[in-house]
């Protein structure tokens, strides 16, 4: 039985394009994964068009919106669990499973995160440590990354739990050599967002568009397990750190 996934974006939902094409790269509907609904929390993202060309139901729920008709502040957590609470009845009338969450911007709250199983994409090694805890969260992972002078970029696939970025580890991605340019200072503002954009992108193709739709595959296959306390099983074996791409395939 196909696992059943409800892809959220805000964006232009590449991300999502590339899940759905390795779905459809399948001959006679036989991916272990089929998207069968989009959320988009932004009334401008690319959800109608993407829907469209792929023939999967969109619906479209503007957070901005939402908060602005009760006069709160959207980092306002308690009305983001009533927003959420909508959500998860909209999309649940379309039996999903799991949230690929594909370029979605807004944290997940809770009744999410409780309810259905989440997986997210992270353009950085999620492994890497300091004092203790995840080096590279947030928006500006690239940024952080070039600026503390790492070498190579990566990306992680991960479960959406409570707390950015801090869900258990599936998939990193092979290392993608980070590109400064000749005239790179990091003190130059505009370059350096030029920097960050292209490394960014560059990210994407190499790493993102690839362990995204290969973590959905295995999840799908029953090859990752969450146990109890949603620790990662990959082949029944713990995988505290993930495991790690060579030549596009996981080892």
């Amino acid at each position: 039985m196909q696992l059943r996934i409800a892809g959220f974006m805000s964006g232009k939902g590449t991300n999502l394009i590339k899940i759905i094409e390795f779905e459809r790269s399948y001959k006679n509907d036989n991916s272990p994964y089929k998207v069968v609904v989009i959320f988009s929390d932004n009334y401008n993202s690319n959800a109608i068009e993407i829907g469209k060309y792929y023939n999967i139901p969109v619906i479209i729920k503007d957070i901005k919106t939402f908060y602005k008709n009760k006069n709160k502040n959207l980092k306002d957590m308690n009305v983001r669990e009533d927003f959420d609470k909508d959500v998860l009845m909209h999309i649940s009338k379309h039996n999903v499973s799991v949230i690929a969450y594909a370029g979605y911007m807004s944290i997940a709250s809770h009744i999410l995160t409780d309810n259905l199983i989440g997986i997210n994409v992270h353009p950085a090694d999620l492994s890497i440590l300091d004092n203790k805890k995840r080096k590279y969260t947030g928006a500006h992972a690239v940024r952080d990354a070039i600026i503390a002078g790492e070498k190579y970029i990566y990306s992680s696939s991960h479960l959406v739990d409570r707390g950015v970025d801090q869900g258990s580890i599936f998939i990193i991605s092979q290392p993608v050599e980070v590109e400064l340019g000749e005239n790179f200072h990091i003190q130059n503002k505009n370059l350096s967002e030029v920097i960050v954009n292209i490394n960014q992108e560059n990210l994407k193709r190499k790493g993102d568009w690839i362990i995204f739709p290969l973590t959905l595959k295995y999840f799908s296959e029953g090859r990752f397990e969450l146990d109890d306390y949603k620790n990662v099983l990959f082949d029944g074996n713990n995988i505290p750190n993930g495991i790690r791409m060579r030549d596009n395939y996981a080892i």
